[in-house]
């Protein structure tokens, strides 16, 4: 009975702001047509799929694949490089939030907004253009950076060829260009900030890094977690399309991430069942990253997702 009167509850409550679920639904048919639905298709990666029988009628091979993988000369470089990089990201994490806090003491707006502007304006190149930037500037030969190493005697560095170099290059221009994103973010998440607090704070006597500490830096956490969560969601996801771009045969050693060599055995030798695997195994290992990182948050009192 009482589960009767809950669920008659629940659909007065979605009868009675039905114009807001009707806004919601475009997005909930988005989901469910071009997320949710082509999961099925995840069955492959426990099939020998072959396109003349197709998903449904291929053969299972079990965990076959998974365990080809785990036994390949490919699974530690290819981890280990994801790894590295993912973990090279995250330790920069807080320089959105650093330039957020640093903007946001700016006295004069209009210094603020062509800050904000310059720092933003990266945001909007596309990947291709970027990598090609980075070709033009890191040129051994004609390069800006080079160019200047030569003026100091120094000898060129062929800096998009070296394996050691391509890590700090793929982060550093990721952090270049999105730094900016995350900064309006938090500079969103500052300005719900109780003005009030500064002053009282100003009126004890409390120094601008006392205030950041104390104010601006707890009324901006819970923004912080989220986007942390989120972005540990995707920790094995590097990017795809930048590591592609970037890569040669002089730094793939360096280069070689999960995404990369899913397309390769995927789509370049048309191995579906086996890259499919591959594919799952790096999204499992994203979702147990999500699951952990948010029930720290709850145990730390922090806030979550869910």
């Amino acid at each position: 009975m009482a589960r009767q009167v809950l669920r008659r509850s629940i659909w007065m409550k979605v009868f009675q702001n039905y114009q807001l679920y009707l806004l919601l639904l475009p997005t909930l048919v988005y989901f469910i047509i071009f997320q949710y639905g082509p999961m099925y298709g995840l069955q492959i990666a426990f099939k020998n799929y072959s396109p003349g029988k197709g998903i449904w009628g291929s053969d299972w091979s079990g965990f076959d694949h998974f365990l080809r993988f785990f036994n390949s000369a490919q699974f530690w470089p290819t981890l280990q490089n994801t790894l590295v990089i993912s973990l090279y990201e995250l330790v920069l994490f807080p320089i959105p939030i650093i330039l957020a806090l640093l903007m946001n003491q700016l006295i004069s707006s209009k210094m603020k907004r062509t800050v904000q502007t310059i720092v933003y304006a990266p945001h909007f190149i596309s990947m291709v253009v970027l990598v090609g930037m980075m070709y033009l500037f890191l040129n051994p030969r004609s390069g800006l950076f080079n160019i200047g190493l030569g003026a100091f005697g120094i000898d060129p560095v062929n800096f998009m060829a070296e394996p050691g170099w391509f890590k700090s290059l793929f982060v550093w221009s990721n952090v270049w260009q999105n730094a900016g994103w995350g900064t309006i973010i938090y500079l969103a998440a500052l300005t719900s900030i109780n003005p009030e607090l500064h002053e009282a704070a100003i009126v004890d006597g409390a120094s601008k890094i006392q205030r950041i500490r104390n104010i601006d830096l707890p009324g901006i956490m819970p923004t912080v977690m989220i986007l942390l969560i989120l972005n540990m969601g995707s920790f094995m996801s590097v990017g795809f399309e930048k590591a592609y771009l970037m890569q040669n045969a002089m730094n793939a050693g360096s280069s070689e991430i999960i995404q990369t060599y899913v397309y390769k055995v995927g789509i370049v030798g048309a191995q579906f069942s086996y890259s499919a695997a591959i594919g799952l195994f790096n999204n499992v290992v994203n979702f147990i990253v999500l699951i952990t990182m948010n029930t720290l948050a709850k145990r730390m009192k922090q806030t979550s997702l869910w």
